[in-house]
């Protein structure tokens, strides 16, 4: 059974930053890109970044290439989300996924496994 956790998320003022973190288990870490998703209220779920499974080459979303930084560490199996320069529009659930792809812009998954995830709140 695949199982993601996600954590790291909590209440931050507008330019400020988080860390993300999401951990995998079930699967071979190592094989899987690696993404980012976030759901703010009353909005589709967006694909924000994607790493390959060896973390050179990574994609983002135009809402936050500059200021979000994607890494991973296949060792310890985590997914690692830096958040810098954080708006008050950044304010959504951020969960991670397995099997990541970008296409035209669009980074999106074709998993059905998704942790909890965890909020993320920035106040203007």
């Amino acid at each position: 059974q695949v199982q993601v956790v996600e954590s790291g998320g909590g209440l931050v003022q507008t330019g400020g930053s988080l860390r993300l973190s999401c951990t995998a288990s079930g699967l071979v870490f190592g094989n899987y890109a690696m993404g980012w998703f976030r759901q703010a209220p009353g909005k589709e779920r967006e694909g924000i970044s994607c790493i390959g499974w060896s973390g050179s080459i990574a994609y983002y979303a135009d809402s936050v290439r500059g200021r979000f930084t994607i890494s991973r560490d296949n060792a310890k199996k985590t997914l690692y989300l830096q958040m810098n320069s954080l708006k008050p529009e950044d304010t959504a659930i951020y969960y991670c996924a397995p099997d990541c792809t970008s296409h035209e812009g669009r980074i999106q998954t074709s998993s059905a496994y998704w942790g909890q995830g965890t909020q993320v709140t920035v106040s203007s």
